[in-house]
């Protein structure tokens, strides 16, 4: 009896308390200081949006093109490597496989994909890529001389277009060093 004389009083107590609260946020009182820039020059959510991805488009080409530059330099190293030797090394087949993820990662940058049923049918065509199969040293020559033109192209082209030429010369890279890779 008694702690339900207590629970009656307590509930008395804190009802009018909850009564009293509004779901209304008090008046924000601005003081003009005349510090204040007018709406005009303050940059929308849109804007602050849209400058942030054109430069994350900039920073994802700038990397495409350091990518491009550290695959021609493996692959002058690897054309170094075999000029003194006509094998491929086991720090040659290291860099083969750090020049293809170069490459593919390039080629994924530009939209590319891989072109296997089009290289069946091109590589009996093209004689600069039956030639390169002949042996190690001509096939990393071949990879050399496209791995330079696919940084050619990656410079010639813009941020906003994609080469075709180059996501070609990508994939020739790509099937080059597999089949070095995979011939030892």
């Amino acid at each position: 009896m008694r702690f339900v004389i207590v629970l009656c009083g307590l509930i008395l107590c804190f009802v009018p308390q909850c009564f009293g609260q509004t779901n209304e946020d008090p008046p924000v009182i601005k003081l003009n200081t005349g510090n204040e820039k007018k709406d005009a020059d303050n940059p929308s959510f849109s804007e602050l949006l849209t400058k942030q991805q054109l430069s994350r488009r900039k920073k994802e080409y700038d990397d495409m093109l350091q990518r491009g530059d550290k695959a021609a330099k493996l692959s002058e190293e690897l054309e170094t490597s075999i000029a003194s030797r006509e094998t491929l090394s086991s720090e040659d087949i290291q860099k083969l496989q750090e020049l293809e993820k170069l490459v593919l990662k390039i080629r994924d940058d530009l939209g590319g994909d891989d072109d296997a049923k089009e290289s069946d049918e091109n590589s009996s065509a093209n004689s600069a890529e039956n030639d390169a199969r002949k042996d190690v040293p001509s096939a990393v020559k071949f990879i050399r001389d496209s791995t330079l033109k696919l940084v050619d192209e990656l410079k010639k082209s813009t941020r906003f277009s994609i080469s075709v030429i180059a996501v070609q010369t990508s994939n020739s890279v790509i099937r080059f060093a597999r089949l070095l890779r995979l011939r030892k």
